[in-house]
């Protein structure tokens, strides 16, 4: 009811209102007790604090001018669109679906720009691979490494039982998404030379951010910290945080929607939905994985899902449903719901309604051929 209401409300009323009101109210009236709902907010205040950090910093490197400068850097070419894309899906397995979009996302602005090309479509890449490609390892998404913890999976099982999938998704994703968007020159772009400055004091800063991510989800570095130094990094270099470009709105959204799964989950017969040993049950795991993700969020979707399971072999159509089906709402990804925020630092402003019309056409195949490669494989 509050994912409804979020998008059928007056405009004057906030988008985090029904989410956060509802979560108030089952606090309130006793339907879920305060220690849990705290408990619940505790499993994800990491990422919820590195989402705080992040937008700041990709401003304080826009302020440094490292993204125009890389942008500058970058020649057009004639498959210009398919390197950005598998850079986009390279960054997102390799490091994690976040620096992927607090980075990639101003650069691909610029380089639109800079080509005349369509902003909106290149800024969509990184927030489409978020979903589609990170399911490659165990780093690439948090909602990974909360199944990979609870069943002691490693790098090894994650490439065997999800790489394959992913790269079918994100193959499938490229030709819808060139359907989508037919990316032609519209001007002669913006001839902007490239800032050797610029370079020399961001990319350092941006290396870090890169090996911060991969080192610290081995050595139980939380992402945020990483964020938090860098952003201390450029904050000595620009002279100033912009603190309200902190995506306020997508953090209570969030938050609500944790409290309110958490609430509903005893009463979801959840095992009915995630439990079984046919292919027929992996139909239906990632079918109620992805539907309870885009109706809520994939983070306590993946929390409720995986503590529902015993069989470890389980935990694979939950990942395609929570990563790859969550492309479909906004509010259904942090990643989504941090990249509107970033791109919308850079004058690229995405609705809800116009993410979900993209998000159909890219992601519907792609998922479904992920799923059916998942069952060629033998489950």
């Amino acid at each position: 009811m509050a994912s409804v209401l979020m998008w059928c409300r007056p405009a004057v009323i906030p988008i985090w209102a029904a989410p956060v009101g509802g979560a108030v109210l089952v606090v309130v009236i006793g339907s879920i007790a305060v220690d849990t709902a705290a408990s619940a907010l505790g499993d994800v205040a990491a990422p919820l604090m590195f989402l705080a950090l992040a937008v700041p910093l990709a401003v304080a490197l826009d302020d440094i001018g490292v993204f125009a400068a890389l942008a500058a850097a970058v020649d057009g070419g004639r498959h210009l669109v398919a390197w950005l894309w598998l850079l986009a899906a390279a960054v997102v397995i390799t490091f994690n679906l976040d620096a992927a979009v607090v980075l990639l996302t101003p650069l691909y602005i610029r380089i639109a720009r800079r080509h005349g090309l369509d902003a909106e479509a290149l800024a969509f890449q990184p927030a489409l691979l978020a979903c589609l490609a990170s399911g490659v390892l165990p780093v690439s998404n948090l909602t990974n490494l909360i199944v990979a913890e609870q069943f002691e999976l490693g790098v090894v099982d994650f490439v065997t039982h999800l790489a394959l999938p992913s790269i079918v998704a994100t193959g499938v994703g490229f030709v819808a998404y060139r359907r989508t968007f037919h990316l032609a020159p519209r001007c002669d772009g913006v001839d902007e030379p490239a800032d050797a400055r610029a370079l020399r004091r961001g990319l350092p800063i941006v290396a870090f951010v890169l090996v911060g991510f991969t080192v610290g989800d081995v050595v139980g570095v939380d992402a945020w910290v990483v964020a938090l130094v860098a952003l201390a990094w450029a904050t000595l270099i620009v002279r100033r945080v912009r603190w309200r470009t902190v995506p306020a709105e997508a953090i209570a959204i969030t938050a609500g929607l944790v409290v309110l799964v958490t609430a509903a989950v005893p009463h979801l017969d959840l095992d009915r939905w995630f439990a079984g040993d046919t292919a027929l049950d992996d139909v239906r795991t990632v079918g109620a994985a992805a539907a309870l993700s885009n109706v809520t969020n994939n983070l306590p979707t993946a929390l409720a899902a995986a503590g529902s399971i015993d069989d470890p072999d389980r935990a694979w159509p939950i990942l395609i449903g929570t990563n790859i089906g969550s492309v479909f709402v906004m509010t259904a990804s942090l990643s989504t719901l941090l990249w509107r925020a970033t791109a919308a630092r850079s004058d690229v402003v995405v609705t809800p309604q116009r993410w979900s019309t993209v998000a159909l056409r890219v992601g519907a195949p792609a998922l479904l051929l992920a799923a059916v490669t998942h069952l060629l494989l033998g489950r």
